[in-house]
């Protein structure tokens, strides 16, 4: 079994490899022009492309503005997207494992 310090870090990988993806996304017209607008419109349309439901959670109602650096919002994000990563993984384990 992995420890929590390597399952943090392929979290931390993971999460890095979707907002690549995202970041893509969002320079080929993905997700609209709004997204392109600023820099900072940029970083709020990744970080709901990487989860929408940990954004909505996070930053929804108060999403980040030019300049701001907001490391507990950041943290709680990272920390949601953790779980959901690893609901994913136990859901994977237990749909192939069967019980006999």
């Amino acid at each position: 079994m992995a420890s929590s310090a390597s399952a943090s870090t392929l979290a931390d990988r993971e999460i890095a490899d979707r907002k690549v993806r995202c970041y893509q996304d969002i320079d080929n017209g993905l997700w609209g022009d709004a997204c392109k607008a600023s820099e900072i419109d940029k970083e709020n349309c990744a970080l709901a492309c990487i989860s929408s439901t940990c954004y909505n959670s996070v930053y929804g109602g108060d999403p980040l503005e030019e300049g701001e650096i907001d490391l507990r919002r950041g943290r709680q994000f990272k920390a949601c997207i953790q779980g959901l990563l690893k609901s994913e993984r136990l859901a994977k384990v237990r749909s192939t494992t069967t019980y006999q």
